[in-house]
């Protein structure tokens, strides 16, 4: 059976977009992932918005001698015989208006059990018009100021005993040291896994000890029910009291939806991960409609209700919590051990 998608019209991006994504990926592939032409690569992609046709002919462009598969002309078992035949070390691109489904087929997470390579672009219809242009150039990649400034800061995140969150007159407190960091930075070196979702720039963290969270934080977009990027007239400010959130100030329908959502599910609401977002394609003024995407915006987003799949916490099993949503700080300046990392916009270690 094939995959069908929905037939949209819409205006295809200018040529200088293209370009852009071409130039930009072309980086990815040799800095970033280090792809030799001597492996060779599948780009598995759709029809079904201006941004994924873009980001196909610029693979196109890029990967001249790939095999390019139209998803919704295949089966899935042709693709899944495909992916098959191909080596470790091999390279598969996503590139989906939506989210591709084989089956049960977790497609990312098989592919990276074979050893292949992978590049994800999901989501690409939540992000039509201008949209599409920043997520262009989110993709740019400059691998001085991802890995050298991404590995500072694990460095200092992982040796900090406090951090402070400061986000315009509200201050979060973590009041203690923080798990080490994992980094999303292009520097695949010495990890099981090369590649993941696109576009990329991000450090991440949580307090070892969830309770010693503490203070205020405004923030200005939050994932809502349909995973998309909502941001209300006025920032929302959250009360947290030893690691939960114990009151919005200025909340939303939308976002009483979402705590809502979570205390049903968990009873109360945690907060867990400490986001370093590193991409300075966004920022408050420059959004995307994909929360999965804009999690990459320069500066600092936190995540609400029990579920972290990376740091295990006593209390909190597998397959029992269900909510993660993220949420993103007005970020004015951010503190580690009381010394600035993040001030005026950019990380400053």
């Amino acid at each position: 059976m094939l995959a069908t998608l929905p037939d949209v019209i819409f205006d295809p991006l200018p040529a200088s977009a293209i370009d852009a994504a071409t130039t930009h990926l072309h980086d990815v592939l040799q800095l970033a992932i280090e792809y030799s032409p001597a492996n060779r690569a599948v780009v598995v992609s759709d029809t079904g918005c201006a941004l994924a046709c873009a980001l196909t002919e610029a693979y196109r462009r890029c990967l001249p001698e790939a095999t390019f598969i139209d998803f919704a002309s295949v089966a899935p078992e042709q693709i899944q015989a495909l992916f098959a035949t191909l080596d470790a070390g091999d390279l598969v691109v996503l590139v989906q208006s939506t989210n591709f489904r084989l089956d049960a087929y977790r497609i990312r997470v098989e592919l990276f059990k074979r050893g292949l390579k992978v590049i994800e672009h999901p989501h690409l219809a939540r992000m039509p018009g201008e949209q599409s242009l920043h997520y262009i150039a989110a993709l740019a990649y400059d691998p001085l100021y991802y890995r050298g400034t991404g590995m500072a800061l694990k460095e200092r995140i992982d040796r900090a005993g406090s951090a402070v969150v400061d986000s315009g007159g509200e201050q979060l407190v973590f009041g203690g040291p923080l798990e080490s960091a994992k980094i999303n930075i292009g520097d695949y070196r010495g990890m099981t896994n090369v590649g993941g979702q696109f576009p990329i720039g991000e450090v991440f963290t949580e307090a070892r000890d969830l309770e010693a969270v503490n203070g205020r934080v405004r923030i200005f977009v939050f994932g809502d029910t349909a995973f998309s990027v909502n941001q209300p007239a006025k920032p929302i400010t959250l009360v947290i009291s030893k690691g939960r959130v114990v009151e919005a100030v200025d909340s939303t329908p939308e976002f009483d939806q979402v705590l809502a959502n979570i205390r049903a599910d968990e009873g109360e609401v945690w907060l867990r991960e400490l986001g370093f977002g590193m991409n300075r394609a966004f920022s408050k003024d420059c959004t995307v409609g994909d929360i999965g995407t804009f999690e990459r915006m320069c500066g600092i987003h936190l995540s609400l209700g029990a579920k972290h799949g990376i740091y295990a916490k006593p209390g909190f099993k597998r397959g029992v919590v269900r909510h993660h949503v993220d949420v993103f700080a007005v970020t004015e300046s951010v503190l580690l051990d009381g010394v600035a990392v993040y001030r005026d916009g950019a990380w400053v270690v």
